[in-house]
C-alpha cells in the first residue's frame, strides 16, 4: 500500500501538484570561455625559446629536444640545416678523421672519433704534424709518393685509319685574317676541382687545350668536337705552375710547386724524363728554334734561369744576376735573346748561352711584371705591371710612352699575375684581372673596345685561338675554362 501511496499524482489536500521546469539558479557556475579560430601567438616570445642566440664564450650549443625543430624532420636522422665553415678548416678536419681517426666537433670544444688517438697524438692534425712525423711518413710511402699516372678518357686512342688523337685535322685552316673580340659564351670546362693557373693552345691548330690545375693534375680538352677532357696527367704533388708546349705538340713541360719540371709525352701520358734543383719553378721554357727544341730554361725561386739539356737530364747553363724570384721568361730577336721579368721589379735581357746580362732595366718608379707577351709583328714587348696598366716597350726597350693600357685591375695585396696577350693579328690586347673580368683593347688608339664577366675571382689566364680568330679561351681561380666567341 505504501508504494501505491508514492505513485500518487494529487497531494493530500486534493490539489495538482504543480512542477517548475526552470532551471535551478542556486548552483554556482563558471562562465565558459570564448573560442577563437584565429588567436594571436606571440611569435617572437616562441621563436626565441627555440631558437636561443648562441654565447661564443661557452663553447656551447643549447639543444630543446622538445623543440619545435622536433617536427620538421628533413633527413632520416633528424633534422639537418646549413652551417658556414671555412673550406681550409673542412678540409683539415676531413684528412685528419681519415688519417687519425678523430676530428673537432664544430658543435662544441669537444673532439669526436678516436678519443685515446687524439690524447696519445697530442691533438695533432694533418696540417700541423711534427717535422720527424712528416718525414717518417715520406719515408713510408718510398717511390709511391710521387708515381706519374695518366688516364685516358676518350673513346679510342687511334681512328679506323690509325691516326692518334692528338694528330690535328686536315681542314683545319684559318677562316679569316682579321680578328675579332668575342661576344658570347660557347662552352665551359669544368673537370679542374680548383684553380686553373694556366692554359694553352695545341701549337698552330689549336684543336686541343691544355690546362694547369691547382689540384695537381695536368688536363687536355677537345676544342672542335666533343669538348671532353681527353687525358689527365697525374705527377706533381702539389699546384702546378705552368704549362708549355714543343713547337709540334707532341711533348710539353709541367712545372709545380713541388719543385720538380716533368717533360711529358702527349699522346701516351708518360713522363720522359724530369728536373729539379730543389727550388720552386714559376715559369718553364722551350727554346723555339726547331733545332734548339732539347733546351729547357727555368724560372726559379732562388732568383735563377737554370738551363738544362732535356737529352741528358744535365743543366748546361745558369743566369745569375736577379735579387727576386723570376716571373717570365720571354724570346726574341729571331730567338737570339731572351727577356726575364723579375720580383725585383727590373727586366734583364740575355743573349742565350751566355750567362751575361746585356740589358739591364730598372727605374724607381717601375713595378713587378708577371707576364709579358711578344707582339705578332716581333717589335713590342706588352708588360703586365702591378701598377694596373700594360706598359709597351720596343725591341731596344725603350718604353713607348704614346701607348698605355689601363682600366683593369691587377695590384693587390700581392698581385696577380694576369696573362696578356695579343691578337693573332695583332689588332687587340688582351689581358684578365683580379676582378674575373677579359680586358679587350685596340692596339691603335689604346681604347678599351670590350670587357666580358668570365669568373668568379681572378681571371688568371687569356688565349687567342690561333685559327679560330674571333674565339678566346680563358681560365680562373673558380676552376672553370671558358671558350668565348
Amino acid at each position: 500500500m505504501d508504494l501505491l501511496q508514492s505513485y500518487r499524482d494529487t497531494n493530500p489536500e486534493g490539489e495538482e501538484e504543480v512542477h517548475n521546469s526552470s532551471p535551478d539558479l542556486s548552483i554556482n557556475s563558471s562562465p565558459v570561455p570564448a573560442k577563437s579560430a584565429a588567436p594571436n601567438v606571440d611569435s617572437l616570445t616562441v621563436a626565441g625559446q627555440v631558437h636561443r642566440p648562441i654565447d661564443p664564450t661557452q663553447h656551447l650549443v643549447s639543444f630543446n629536444k622538445y623543440g619545435l625543430v622536433q617536427g620538421f624532420r628533413n633527413h632520416k636522422l633528424g633534422f639537418v640545416e646549413n652551417a658556414n665553415i671555412d673550406t681550409f678548416m673542412f678540409d683539415e678536419q676531413y684528412y685528419t678523421s681519415y688519417k687519425f681517426g678523430y676530428a673537432v666537433d664544430p658543435s662544441e670544444n669537444n673532439y669526436v672519433g678516436d678519443v685515446e688517438g687524439f690524447k696519445s697524438n697530442g691533438g695533432i692534425s694533418v696540417y700541423n704534424m711534427p717535422q720527424h712525423v712528416q718525414k717518417k711518413t715520406k719515408r713510408e710511402k718510398g717511390e709511391y709518393a710521387h708515381a706519374d699516372k695518366t688516364s685516358f678518357h676518350g673513346k679510342e686512342e687511334k681512328d679506323y685509319q690509325g691516326r692518334s688523337w692528338i694528330a690535328p685535322p686536315k681542314d683545319a685552316k684559318a677562316s679569316n685574317d682579321r680578328c675579332y673580340t668575342p661576344k658570347r659564351l660557347v662552352h665551359t670546362w669544368s673537370g679542374h676541382t680548383k684553380g686553373v693557373s694556366a692554359i694553352r693552345f695545341f701549337p698552330k691548330h689549336g684543336h686541343l687545350l691544355l690546362s694547369a690545375g691547382m689540384d695537381t693534375k695536368v688536363k687536355i680538352w677537345d676544342v672542335f668536337n666533343s669538348g671532353n677532357c681527353m687525358r689527365t696527367y697525374m705527377g706533381h704533388s702539389m699546384a702546378v705552375l705552368d704549362v708549355w708546349f714543343s713547337n709540334d705538340g707532341s711533348k710539353f713541360l709541367s712545372a709545380g710547386y713541388d719543385k720538380n719540371i716533368k717533360y711529358w709525352d702527349t699522346e701516351t701520358g708518360q713522363v720522359i724524363s724530369s728536373f729539379s734543383t730543389g727550388k720552386v719553378p714559376y715559369v718553364a721554357r722551350l727554346n723555339p728554334d726547331e733545332d734548339k727544341q732539347n733546351v729547357l730554361l727555368a724560372g726559379m725561386s732562388d732568383n735563377k734561369i737554370v738551363q738544362w739539356d732535356v737529352n741528358t737530364g744535365k743543366i748546361t747553363q745558369e743566369y745569375d744576376q736577379h735579387l727576386g724570384a723570376v716571373n717570365t721568361i720571354t724570346f726574341m730577336d729571331n730567338n737570339r735573346r731572351f727577356v726575364t721579368s723579375s720580383d725585383d721589379k727590373s727586366l734583364l735581357v740575355w743573349e742565350f748561352g751566355i750567362p751575361v746580362v746585356t740589358k739591364y732595366i730598372s727605374e724607381p718608379h717601375m713595378h713587378s711584371m708577371p707576364s709579358i707577351s711578344l707582339h705578332p709583328n716581333s717589335n713590342w714587348l706588352a708588360c703586365q705591371s702591378l701598377d694596373n696598366q700594360i706598359l709597351i716597350y720596343n725591341t731596344r726597350f725603350q718604353v713607348n710612352k704614346k701607348k698605355r693600357f689601363g682600366g683593369h685591375i691587377v695590384a693587390g695585396q700581392a698581385g696577380y699575375a694576369s696573362q696578356v696577350n695579343f691578337s693573332p693579328d695583332g689588332r687587340f690586347v688582351m689581358s684578365g684581372d683580379g676582378e674575373g673580368r677579359c680586358w679587350f683593347w685596340d692596339w691603335k688608339t689604346c681604347k678599351v673596345i670590350s670587357t666580358l664577366k668570365c669568373h668568379r675571382g681572378v681571371c688568371i689566364g687569356a688565349q687567342w685561338h690561333p685559327l679560330q680568330q674571333s674565339n678566346v679561351a680563358t681560365c680562373g681561380w673558380d676552376g672553370f675554362i671558358k671558350y668565348w666567341d
